[in-house]
């Protein structure tokens, strides 16, 4: 791990990332956007609807910007696979819980702050990385607490568009239950596509003459979506 040492957001390429990382964000006003036909066939799927609603849950993670940086940087400094599963299993949790709670209960958060508060995820867990919080306090937040809690904002946010959908009330916990494992299924897919590259990239030499930077990056793409989001919620009202 490294020192967080107050050079943040001074080099070249940490602006040349932040940059490409505001295209990609600006050019999709949501992280958890939904296409336009998985949206006509939510509002006019009836009765049970499984398999479907598992591809969308599938979809809709690994496309989903923010939960893969969220867990990429979860995952940074992870090495045994016993420790990415606990990680991991408490994420899922946290995001599961709200995401058929929310749906279920018709508990609703404004989409905007909830995406706003995940890209607060986002900056914390690349702060996290950087020792940050060691520096600043002398001791860093619990990890396995703060990631269960950033899973609940997760699953907010999941619920959020879903609750933008009218749904046919038969069927409704089912294809909740298959819209979430859906999720878990893409979160998994996405994860060990994330672990192949990052496991390659640990051999490397570059991997910790970089890693400071590279949290640079993921802090500074947490804060454009932060402040994209917060925009939006400030347009909107």
């Amino acid at each position: 791990m490294m020192l967080f040492n107050g050079s943040v957001l001074k080099s070249k390429t940490l602006w040349l990332f932040s940059l490409l990382w505001l295209g990609l964000f600006t050019t999709s006003a949501y992280a958890h956007g939904v296409a336009a036909g998985d949206q006509a066939f939510i509002e006019q799927a009836k009765g049970l609807q499984l398999l479907p609603f598992i591809y969308l849950g599938a979809k809709h993670m690994v496309t989903g910007y923010d939960h893969l940086l969220f867990l990429a940087g979860v995952i940074f400094f992870l090495y045994r696979m016993k420790d990415i599963a606990i990680y991991v299993t408490l994420f899922a949790v946290g995001h599961s819980l709200t995401l058929l709670g929310g749906v279920l209960t018709g508990f609703h958060v404004n989409p905007y702050l909830v995406d706003a508060l995940i890209g607060i995820s986002i900056v914390y867990k690349a702060l996290d990385n950087m020792q940050a919080f060691e520096s600043w306090f002398g001791k860093r937040p619990d990890p396995k607490l703060m990631v269960w809690l950033f899973g609940l904002i997760h699953g907010f946010g999941l619920a959020s568009k879903v609750q933008d959908f009218e749904l046919d009330p038969a069927g409704l916990v089912g294809n909740m239950l298959a819209f979430n494992i859906g999720v878990e299924l893409g979160q998994l897919l996405a994860l060990g596509l994330i672990l192949i590259l990052m496991n390659f990239w640990r051999t490397k030499a570059s991997f910790h003459r970089h890693a400071f930077r590279s949290n640079q990056v993921l802090m500074s793409a947490g804060f454009i979506f932060f402040f994209y989001q917060l925009t939006g919620l400030f347009v909107a009202a």
